[in-house]
Formats: C-alpha cells, structure tokens, sequence
C-alpha cells in the first residue's frame, strides 16, 4: 500500500474467525477494520462497502473461516463481484483448534491426533472461478516477490479478487510430504508466468535479463498495468476455459500452481450496478432521506 501511495483511510479491512484472521491487527493501524463472526466476513464487508461505495476492502480469512462455514457467504461474495481484495491463508488445518484437518487439505495426509483424512480437498481458487469470480490468483508464501506483485494487481482490480495464499502452518501442518508445508510448496511450485505490476503513470520498462516468452499486458481500472510474462507459452489468463483447465491439470498432477489465474475487467462491481448517490450512505442524515411532504402525499394518493 506504501509502494502504491493508498491512504489507509481509504481502505476498510475485514476478518472473520482463526489464526488468519489476526492478520488485519499487523498492517495499516489508521484504516477502520471488523473482526466479525466466524465465516460471516462476507456479510459484514457487503454493508460497509454499500456505506461508503469509495473505500476499498481488504479481507483476510483462513481455509476454515472460508471454505467449510463459510463457503456459502464466499460464494455469493464471488458471484456479486464485490469491490474487495478476499486474501485466503491457506494451511489446510485448524491451528486455532490444535490441528484438525480443514476442508482444503490433502486426501491421504497424516496428522499426529487426526489419522488420515479420507475426504477430497476444496480448491479455493477452483470454487472462486465457478462462482464467477473476476480475478482469481494463488500464490505461495514462501515466495514473497510473486505475492507483493499480485496483491498490487488485486487491489487495482474493481471487483472482487481472490488470493489464494499457500501458507505453511509450522507448528500442525509442516510434514515434508503435506501439501501446504513450505519444502512441499517450494520442490513444486508451478508458476504460470512472472508477473509485473506497473502503477498509473509510471513508464513502463521490462527487465533486459527476463528470459525469452510471451509477454501479456492486462489493463486495470485505475490505468495501472499488469505484465505477464509466461513461462508456459500461451496461457491467457482472460480465458475462463482455460483458467478451468490449468487447475484441473495441477490438480491431476500434483502441482501448486501459482500466478494470476484468471481476470476479467468487463464486469461491474457491487456498488456500480445500484443508482448510489455521491454521499456515502453512512453520511446522509435525516433529511437526505426522507422525502418531503408534498411527495409522500403524492405517494399516498396514488396508492389510496
């Protein structure tokens, strides 16, 4: 937010219940923030963003907060293309509550006090693109250059952008072999492409040292820029289809794959489909808001 001059009282943060949603605590001191109920963040950040149509969300939430009691509150976030960032740490465990599995951990995976989970995982960023989702990413915390860049390219996207973050829980869920351990993240992580973001008004330059690949520019609402450079030749990651596609495949084979998965800039926010007035909501008072005599009889007379 330093690097990108946002005033952190522009920004409203949200959280919901778990170790992750601590988080919101440790940055930006001067921004509002709602540490609400467990997998009820969603609900909270539609109304604060409906009282004040001008400020930008940033939500934290865990694989529990939002994948097992709070995956219908998820869903609908998605699917009404909210104005927020929704971060995702992802550990696939209950460090909160000592270890259980979550609904995003491995099937097959062994914890000291739970056995083997038999069930299959939840694929955060899979559910995010079915439930419409207008910028769709993963990244892994262990590679903290590719997180800084794709946090920069949710927050300049108008809609809701799902990050989710891989992010090892050392103390239940650090087994070599467990998906979401850090040496498991880094012997497979898959990226898609390298990704750049350039702000509004900077000039534009690339690396001379980046190796050879086909360079994508994806055009945000601020008039910022986001460069990808892909690793894989041809990857378009305006394409839904495709989006699907990839993450099938990483999930047949067993690879984290990282980048910006899927954006799409077309489709309007929340707060841009209702006829809002300029005022934020949560600053109208009374006489903004009641109708004036002469109207309320002319609403009288014709229902009457």
């Amino acid at each position: 937010m330093y690097e990108m001059n946002v005033l952190p009282e522009d920004v409203i943060k949200f959280s919901g219940i778990g170790c992750s949603s601590k988080s919101p605590t440790y940055f930006m001191n001067r921004s509002f923030g709602f540490n609400s109920l467990h997998g009820r963040m969603p609900s909270i950040a539609t109304g604060a963003l409906f009282g004040d149509a001008h400020m930008k969300g940033i939500g934290v939430s865990g694989d529990g907060d939002s994948a097992s009691i709070g995956m219908g509150q998820f869903k609908h976030a998605m699917r009404r293309n909210m104005n927020m960032v929704y971060i995702v740490e992802n550990n696939g465990v209950y460090g909160l509550t000592k270890g259980q599995f979550s609904a995003t951990a491995e099937k097959g995976l062994q914890l000291k006090k739970q056995g083997e989970n038999p069930y299959m995982p939840v694929d955060i960023c899979m559910e995010a693109l079915i439930s419409n989702a207008t910028f769709v990413a993963r990244s892994f915390a262990g590679n903290p250059k590719q997180v800084k860049e794709i946090l920069k390219a949710a927050f300049a996207h108008k809609g809701i952008a799902v990050l989710d973050i891989i992010s090892p829980c050392v103390t239940f869920n650090n087994q070599e072999n467990a998906y979401h351990s850090y040496a498991w993240g880094k012997d497979h992580e898959e990226p898609l492409h390298e990704i750049s973001y350039i702000a509004p008004r900077s000039e534009i330059m690339l690396e001379q040292e980046m190796m050879d690949g086909e360079m994508r520019e994806v055009s945000m609402h601020d008039g910022s820029t986001v460069i990808l450079k892909n690793l894989e030749k041809g990857y378009d990651p305006t394409n839904r289809m495709t989006a699907l596609q990839v993450l099938e495949e990483a999930h047949q084979n067993n690879w984290l794959l990282t980048g910006m998965i899927y954006v799409n800039t077309a489709k309007p926010a929340l707060t841009d489909i209702y006829n809002l007035v300029d005022t934020p909501l949560n600053r109208l008072t009374e006489s903004d808001l009641r109708p004036d005599r002469a109207m309320i009889d002319k609403v009288n007379a014709l229902m009457f």
